[in-house]
């Protein structure tokens, strides 16, 4: 065996090794990378070289603004307002309150950027709600969760930002607007299959449908949604960078919360200025240690090697699409939605260029492949926090969902094969 490949087997193998017996994957990114480093006797300094360049770039300071702005504005009384305008849109229908949780997604989404968040805020005021009406709680656990990942499409979404800085040279604003009409398609999506489920089971209707209502809510809800069209229309506009939108945002969000709609006082917003840290913290220390996995990868040759071997197996368009989606599936039965990110989209995005799929579009399929991954077992984050939300066991949650599984993948089919979908607002827009 070569000495390049020595390398790979120890830097693959001690990765799968460390995420199998459970290791943080921050912890596994980063002492596979020491391992392989080592192995090739190069110098420890590069570790901090690479830390530090992966998170010295202009593009990524976007990324703790946006988290900012959704904590700020998820805890400032946004959910109930944006829950109240969803209602006045589709709480009339068969299932109405499967629906509202749904179309509340994704105004919500379009605020957070988070699928964690979503379903913690959302899910706690919302899934008493319909069991209270007569809803099964597994199957509103499953419909929140579900829903909670048009969050991860609707712009402002920081993901994104880290897609578009890992890929190179994408447009951070013709992505956010290629995630809009996916995210609405996913909405349709489960509503459809909620609907379904709702008319079997004989769920409720809501309150019979209300122009003045919906116009009353929509006046309620405005000053929230402008948070959105700040950061989408300045930043498609040329008129400021998504950082520098992503900073306005956060201060727009605070005048909002504390002033506008009084959700949040001044201790308050400290006490969410804590929690962003956190979390925070938790983006940058995988950004840093992927990249120097990625480091790694490149020095020898995975990206090149892996593209190789996947067309290798066929040169069909239709079947290397299905395995690309494939492969980020699985990948995200075992790892978090950011370094799936980090680590894949410089393997990946090669292989789905060289078949005719636009990066845009190639950005939009990897985060719904993730946000996917964060439903499905045994790692998937917004999957645990909708059952501990709803008090629900796990087994229930996932038997409950795999009806909405099935929507999702008839939506992540949609956008791989019908490029037109992601790639007609940024084409018209931009």
């Amino acid at each position: 065996m070569s000495g390049e490949n020595a390398a790979i087997l120890i830097l693959l193998a001690s990765f799968f090794a460390m995420i199998i017996l459970r290791f943080p994957i921050a912890y596994a990114v980063a002492l596979s990378s020491v391992f392989c480093l080592l192995y090739q006797g190069l110098p420890l300094a590069t570790i901090c070289q690479q830390m530090v360049k992966g998170i010295s770039t202009f593009s990524l300071m976007a990324v703790p603004f946006f988290i900012v702005m959704g904590c700020l504005m998820g805890s400032g009384g946004i959910s109930e307002k944006l829950i109240a305008l969803a209602n006045a849109c589709v709480g009339w229908m068969r299932g109405g309150m499967a629906m509202v949780n749904i179309v509340a997604s994704y105004f919500f989404g379009g605020i957070s950027g988070s699928a964690a968040a979503d379903t913690a805020s959302i899910g706690s005021i919302l899934i008493p709600m319909m069991v209270e009406q007569g809803y099964d709680d597994d199957f509103s656990t499953a419909v929140t969760i579900t829903s909670s990942c048009e969050g991860l499409l609707v712009p402002p979404s920081h993901n994104m930002v880290i897609y578009a800085t890992t890929a190179g040279g994408i447009s951070v604003g013709s992505l956010f607007l290629a995630g809009y009409i996916p995210g609405a398609l996913l909405a349709v999506s489960l509503m459809v299959g909620s609907y379904i489920i709702s008319v079997k089971r004989n769920y409720p209707k809501g309150d019979k449908f209300s122009i003045a209502n919906l116009l009353k809510q929509l006046s309620v809800s405005f000053w929230a949604l402008a948070a959105v069209l700040i950061v989408v229309v300045g930043v498609v506009g040329g008129a400021f960078t998504a950082t520098e939108s992503a900073a306005i945002a956060v201060i727009y969000s605070l005048i909002v919360s504390v002033f506008i709609y009084k959700g949040l006082d001044w201790k308050g917003v400290w006490r969410v200025m804590g929690e962003c840290v956190e979390t925070l913290s938790i983006v940058l220390i995988l950004i840093s240690t992927s990249s120097i996995f990625g480091y790694c990868l490149t020095r020898l040759h995975v990206p090149i090697m892996a593209a190789n071997a996947i067309t290798g197996l066929t040169n069909n368009p239709v079947i290397l699409a299905l395995l690309l989606n494939l492969i980020l599936l699985v990948l995200g039965c075992i790892m978090d939605m950011a370094p799936i990110i980090l680590i894949a989209t410089p393997i990946l995005m090669p292989i789905a260029t060289s078949i005719g799929i636009d990066p845009i579009q190639f950005g939009i399929m990897v985060v719904l492949n993730c946000g996917i991954g964060l439903l499905t077992p045994p790692v998937g984050a917004v999957l645990f926090i909708g059952s501990a939300v709803s008090k629900v066991p796990i087994e229930r949650v996932v038997k409950a969902t795999l009806p909405f599984y099935l929507c999702m993948i008839i939506t992540l089919l949609l956008i791989t094969f019908i490029p037109a979908i992601s790639l007609w607002l940024p084409q018209v827009l931009s």
